[in-house]
């Protein structure tokens, strides 16, 4: 079943001071989709080191979109497939570790402010940037 797959920087807007943006993440999540492991220690790491939250905050916004979203696990398939998606792609290696992840789950839509928007993966994985005007319709 093709769903949504998000990035970490578009779940951080959840807690962000721009209420644009933070309104735009949070309908979007609220259609519900899917995250991996990895985007969870993404968040763990902007929430302490760029957002100063204390451990219990941190875990309790960690809980709040685990709450939320399904959450994919890294395997060693998704880490293979995400070196090869590198290479093929010109992604980040952690880019792609989250385009191998959203793929693993059968996503058609990858939301992120930060990849290609309009890149398509494999034919069947659509990074979106859902603060871009064309999203936002």
């Amino acid at each position: 079943m093709p769903g949504n797959f998000f990035d970490s920087n578009v779940l951080l807007y959840i807690a962000s001071a721009d209420s644009a943006k933070s309104d735009r993440a949070e309908k979007l999540i609220g259609d519900g989709g899917v995250i991996s492991v990895q985007v969870l220690n993404e968040i763990t790491s902007v929430a302490r080191r760029k957002m100063t939250l204390s451990w219990p905050e941190t875990r309790a916004f960690l809980s709040l979109i685990r709450g939320l979203l399904t959450v994919q696990s890294v395997t060693v398939e998704v880490h293979e497939n995400g070196l090869a998606l590198a290479e093929r792609y010109g992604l980040s290696v952690y880019d792609a570790m989250i385009a191998a992840s959203a793929l693993r789950a059968d996503c058609s839509t990858l939301w992120s402010e930060d990849m290609q928007s309009g890149m398509s993966i494999e034919d069947r994985l659509t990074i979106v940037n859902p603060f871009s005007g064309e999203a936002m319709v």
